[in-house]
C-alpha cells in the first residue's frame, strides 16, 4: 500500500506494531518499544533537508525525537540529560555520544522536514495510547498529560486522554443530536452510509493532530460499521459543504 520514503505508511505501521507489541507481558517498557521499532526499510533521506552526511543517523534520531515526545518535554535540555544519565539507552539506539543542545535543535527545526516532525508526534501519541490500553506505564506527568484511569472523573478541564476514554458515549450523543441536521446531498445506491462520514468525523475531531488518512485507516478497526469512508473520499464529501450550509445546518 505505501512505498519505502511514506510517511503515512511509517504511522500506520507504529499503530499496528505497537498494537501488537504491548499484548506481551514480557513488553512493559515505553523505550524499550521505541528502541526496538523497525526502521530499517524506511527511507528517511526523503525527509532530510541536510545535503552532506553526518554524524548521526537519520533513523536513530527519529528515535531519539519520538522519546522527546513520549516523555513532553518542549525544549531539548532534559532530553540530552536523559540521555547522559541512561547510557544503556544510548547503546539501544546506536547513539556513539549523546547529541548536544544546538544539534538536536538543528535536527528538529532544520533538518527533519515539517511531515517528519509531524510524523514524530503521531507516533508519539500512538505509542502513549496504545501503551496505556495496555496498562504499560507511560514516562510522562500523569497530571498534565495521560492521566491514570482511576483519576477523579468529576474533575474539571479533563485532557485529551479523559475524552478518549468517553469516546463511545460523546459519539453516541453527537450522532443523536447532530448527525440528522447534516446532508452530504450524495445520489442513491451509495454502498457507505452518510452516518459512517459524520462518525469518522467525530473520531478525528476527539483526537489531537489525527490527520484524515491516517484517522480513517484507525477508524475502520475501531469503528462497528462493515464500510466506512477512505480518508480522501471523506475530505472531499466534508469539503463539498460550504460555510454557509453549515451554518445553516446549525441553525
Amino acid at each position: 500500500m505505501y512505498d519505502r520514503t511514506s510517511l503515512a505508511g511509517l504511522e500506520s505501521d507504529v499503530r499496528i506494531v505497537s498494537g501488537a507489541w504491548f499484548t506481551h507481558q514480557e513488553h512493559i517498557f515505553v523505550e524499550q518499544f521505541v528502541c526496538e521499532l523497525p526502521l530499517a526499510y524506511f527511507q528517511f533521506e526523503a525527509h532530510n533537508c541536510y545535503e552532506s552526511p553526518t554524524h548521526y543517523e537519520m533513523d536513530t534520531l527519529f528515535r531519539v525525537f519520538v522519546l522527546k515526545e513520549l516523555h513532553g518535554w518542549t525544549h531539548e535540555t532534559p532530553l540530552v540529560k536523559h540521555l547522559e544519565s541512561h547510557p544503556e539507552l544510548c547503546e539501544r539506539l546506536e547513539l556513539g555520544t549523546v547529541p548536544d543542545h544546538s544539534t538536536l535543535w538543528r535536527t528538529w527545526n532544520e533538518r527533519f522536514t515539517r511531515d517528519l516532525r509531524e510524523t514524530v508526534q503521531k507516533a508519539a501519541r500512538t505509542i502513549l495510547i496504545k501503551s496505556q490500553n495496555a496498562d504499560v506505564a507511560v514516562p510522562r506527568d500523569p497530571e498534565r498529560n495521560l492521566p491514570d484511569r482511576a483519576h477523579d472523573a468529576a474533575e474539571s478541564d479533563p485532557d485529551d486522554q479523559a475524552i478518549l476514554d468517553k469516546a463511545g458515549k460523546i459519539t453516541d450523543h453527537v450522532s443523536r443530536v447532530v448527525f440528522p441536521t447534516f446532508s452530504l446531498n450524495r445520489g442513491e445506491g451509495c454502498e457507505i452510509p452518510e452516518n459512517a462520514y459524520w462518525g469518522l468525523q467525530t473520531y478525528l475531531g476527539l483526537r489531537e493532530n489525527l490527520a484524515a488518512n491516517e484517522g480513517a485507516r484507525s477508524f475502520i478497526h475501531e469503528s462497528t460499521r462493515d464500510r466506512t469512508p477512505l480518508g480522501h473520499g471523506h475530505r472531499d464529501q466534508i469539503r463539498g459543504l460550504s460555510i454557509e450550509q453549515i451554518r445553516d445546518m446549525y441553525r
